[in-house]
């Protein structure tokens, strides 16, 4: 049987832990088998029943008695930038963009460590540790790629993002949390937007929503959105 056939795949549950999101929660998670390739076609399949990435493994939350991470996806083709875009957009037009063999580099590992100490020195990737860089953010597939974006010649983002065959899956940005009147962030996926609309691929994958965790909260501006509800991709109206 080919290996893309769901029938074949085998899955792996973790026991409980603490859920990265929501605090005083315990968290299960499904992962496909490492011994399984993640070919960009399975990879494409996966996607869409709401499976992510995280460094080599695929992966969805497989809590049994909570459904709050909720996977998303921006509607490429129908997506327009309202002001608050288009101002963003416009400031950063002096950025370049590049696409690299590898962000295992002393430049990156430093940038991404100002970045989780200044926004996330509350989360479980602080604190920034190489070995964790290379295998979360330096991992691939065969689908991955990786993009700087420099500020003269001085590199201020990075993106780790998967090509599929139906859509882009934005799997990490991290960036200068110097330059908050930059809106990086936001930029970035604006960005990747635009990759997709130019490879003709109609969504953007945004990972999980929450709707009761503010650091999720902004994948919403991105409209319109779909959510996967059930085994359906419904618009978030």
């Amino acid at each position: 049987m080919a290996s893309e056939d769901f029938q074949t795949l085998r899955f792996f549950q973790t026991g409980e832990h603490a859920c990265s999101y929501l605090p005083e929660r315990q968290a299960r998670t499904v992962f496909l088998d490492p011994e399984q390739p993640a070919t960009t076609r399975l990879y494409s399949r996966l996607i869409t029943a709401g499976f992510r990435r995280s460094g080599e493994h695929l992966y969805r939350p497989g809590c049994e008695h909570c459904d709050a991470c909720i996977a998303c996806r921006v509607r490429v083709r129908d997506f327009t930038r309202n002001k608050r875009f288009a101002r963003i957009w416009k400031r950063n037009a002096d950025i370049q963009s590049a696409q690299i063999s590898s962000p295992d580099t002393p430049e990156l590992f430093e940038l991404y460590s100002r970045y989780i100490n200044g926004r996330h020195a509350d989360g479980d990737m602080y604190p920034p540790d190489l070995q964790q860089y290379r295998a979360f953010i330096a991992a691939q597939t065969p689908s991955t790629q990786f993009h700087v974006f420099t500020l003269q010649e001085r590199p201020v983002a990075l993106c780790v993002l998967d090509e599929l065959d139906h859509g882009l899956s934005a799997m990490y940005t991290f960036f200068d949390p110097t330059l908050a009147q930059r809106s990086l962030g936001t930029w970035v996926i604006l960005w990747q937007i635009e990759k997709a609309r130019r490879l003709h691929l109609p969504c953007l994958y945004l990972g999980y929503w929450i709707r009761d965790c503010d650091k999720m909260r902004y994948k919403t501006d991105f409209r319109p959105l779909e959510l996967l509800i059930g085994k359906q991709w419904l618009l978030l109206t």
